[in-house]
């Protein structure tokens, strides 16, 4: 969203709009400069004056009108985004909140379908496991489908890409970082009722499965490699760390939102992207409330 959209007082009547939106079909880019801050003028009612042009067979028209409508899907998500970080407590709803963010990105996505498939992977996941066996036994049957059968990974190539931090992405790709991936494992393991909890440590994020015999750590980034305690204390303590009992402490849904956008602003700072970065702090701001 690189332009401001303020409202112009003035109104345009059938002819004016037309003849206004038709200089969008003009390759000259001296021309786009001037006529799409004029457009984005008039507000979001200006997405419907060329929302029917985005089916043209003009290359041209259609690419600059895709735009415009992108650039007010973007701007509503953003809306939305923030007045759910807002209005929300500290355990909202981590699935409602994750794509809520990929449509800040992504706004054409279809959120009920990556709900609707994350069902799927639950379901089948529900045939397999057996829920009254060895607690013990069942990070593995999950891992191995995940993991496995489903084949989501860590991108240990480019952990820095911002496509691992939007989960409708992770799930398009079968690619993320350490927190989406364990989002994904999260929203699994709720829809099983399984005790499985988020666990932020210091740079790094796993999940916990908490059966009432034993807690076993679980690392979504390697593929759902099992850890014992112990082996989340060395991580904090080689990274010169003091480890104390709250780095094992169970993280909220805010707090893992929160984190998400935290990478995302860093990644677009560095990438030097100015606009993506302010969009970022104003989610981290509405988090932080």
């Amino acid at each position: 969203m690189s332009s401001p959209t303020v409202k112009t007082s003035g109104k345009l009547d059938e002819k004016q709009r037309r003849a206004l939106v038709s200089l969008l079909s003009d390759d000259d880019p001296a021309v786009h400069k001037t006529v799409r801050p004029k457009i984005l003028s008039y507000g979001p009612i200006a997405a419907q004056w060329v929302r029917e042009h985005s089916l043209s067979n003009d290359p041209v028209l259609r690419r600059h009108a895709l735009e415009i409508t992108h650039y007010f899907s973007r701007q509503d998500a953003d809306t939305q985004l923030l007045s759910f970080c807002l209005n929300q407590g500290e355990d909202f709803d981590l699935e409602q909140g994750t794509l809520l963010l990929s449509r800040t990105q992504y706004p054409g996505i279809n959120m009920e379908a990556y709900s609707a498939l994350i069902d799927h992977w639950a379901g089948e996941l529900r045939e397999r496991l057996d829920l009254n066996g060895d607690p013990a036994a069942i990070p593995g049957v999950i891992a191995a489908y995940l993991f496995g059968e489903q084949q989501f990974a860590g991108d240990e190539a480019n952990v820095h890409d911002p496509e691992n931090n939007y989960l409708n992405r992770v799930m398009d790709r079968r690619k993320g970082n350490h927190i989406t991936l364990s989002v994904v494992y999260l929203l699994v393991a709720r829809r099983l009722r399984l005790p499985v909890a988020g666990i932020g440590l210091p740079g790094y994020f796993v999940c916990r499965y908490q059966s009432a015999m034993q807690e076993i750590y679980i690392d979504p980034f390697r593929k759902g490699r099992v850890l014992a305690k112990a082996d989340c204390v060395k991580y904090v303590v080689q990274l010169q760390r003091r480890f104390d009992e709250s780095c094992l402490a169970p993280v909220s849904a805010r707090r893992i939102l929160l984190r998400i956008c935290a990478n995302l602003h860093q990644i677009y700072t560095q990438l030097k992207s100015p606009a993506q970065s302010e969009r970022l702090q104003r989610y981290l701001v509405a988090l932080a409330k």
